[in-house]
């Protein structure tokens, strides 16, 4: 089984900063892009750090609210998340879920029975996300939105050693990307698909 692992803050909304659930808002083109990964027939998963929860600036109930306000706004463009995996302690905590270890993406692995390896991690933050993706072994896409821009430039060093799969400028261009490349995959090239934001 494989599946697209969706970071949320800066991947499919927000500004890369942690928000309060109830004021995040998905990016325009997001629900379309996660249509189409629903419709490749690729499971989806949203996974996230939340430690503003263990910090006290938010409940965990009031997350999941927002979990569920994202989901019925999905269903609205006939889109939808497979599953959502999030990790919701301060860092100090030292739990193995939050980025950039790699808790979530086993749990997840666990209980779909993922093949890592021909999985997708698409994230903002290179010092957690594709960190994380490198350590699990999944493929790794770099949105510039959100902290993109400032993970290739500002904070470049923190993880030096990462070199994405692919950068691509929004959730919308990754979602090419992961498209033509389960095609190459699977050797039935009948030329690129490309999905526009219009």
């Amino acid at each position: 089984m494989k599946a697209v692992f969706l970071d949320r803050d800066g991947t499919i909304g927000g500004t890369g900063g942690g928000m309060h659930p109830f004021e995040f808002t998905m990016y325009d083109f997001s629900p379309k892009a996660i249509k189409s990964l629903n419709e490749l027939g690729i499971k989806v998963f949203l996974f996230t750090n939340q430690t503003r929860v263990g910090r006290g600036y938010f409940t965990e109930d009031e997350l999941l609210k927002g979990f569920e306000a994202m989901k019925e706004e999905l269903a609205n463009h006939s889109a939808y998340l497979d599953d959502i995996f999030y990790c919701p302690h301060k860092p100090e905590d030292g739990c193995e879920c939050q980025k950039p270890k790699i808790g979530l993406l086993l749990k997840a692995q666990k209980k779909y029975n993922l093949n890592l390896n021909e999985c997708y991690v698409v994230g903002d933050t290179g010092s957690s996300d594709m960190l994380a993706a490198k350590q699990a072994r999944t493929k790794k896409v770099l949105v510039k939105t959100g902290w993109g821009e400032q993970s290739l430039t500002k904070h470049r060093g923190k993880w030096k050693d990462v070199e994405p799969d692919y950068i691509a400028d929004d959730l919308i261009d990754a979602v090419n990307w992961i498209s033509n490349d389960l095609l190459d995959d699977k050797g039935t090239l009948f030329g690129k698909v490309e999905l526009s934001e219009s």
